[in-house]
């Protein structure tokens, strides 16, 4: 499980330096997803903890993309959220995360979430409607 973190922590992080957001997105979350769940939450949650500590400049957006990919491959739930504040000095924070059914699981900073404005959720990679391709 690292290893795969590893390994789509250093993709996402690429995706977001060489290509648009949505395109990197659809890109890293592909169109496999697992009918049952092979993973779980709290195994995403402790890989990308240890994986964003060896991959540069792994911010909170490539560890919330990669984060979605492996929960949506993985058969589960991902929402990826962005929100954004101002410090005391006016300057503008944006940070990223990924929930679970109601559950953060990847960029969760002890309190802070909840003091970011959540801006409109991200409309899912791929339509629900659209059947698992799992060839």
């Amino acid at each position: 499980m690292l290893l795969r973190t590893v390994f789509t922590l250093w993709i996402a992080r690429l995706a977001t330096w060489t290509m648009p957001f949505a395109t990197g997105r659809r890109w890293l979350v592909g169109s496999r997803r697992a009918t049952t769940p092979t993973l779980t939450r709290d195994q995403v949650s402790w890989a990308m903890r240890h994986a964003q500590r060896v991959v540069p400049r792994a911010t909170c957006l490539p560890q919330a993309l990669a984060a979605e990919a492996l929960l949506t491959r993985g058969g589960l739930p991902a929402d990826l959220r962005i929100g954004v504040k101002k410090d005391a000095s006016g300057k503008l924070l944006a940070h990223a995360w990924v929930e679970s059914e109601g559950r953060v699981v990847v960029g969760d900073l002890p309190g802070a979430v909840d003091t970011y404005t959540r801006l409109p959720t991200l409309p899912s990679v791929w339509p629900e409607t659209q059947p698992a391709d799992l060839s």
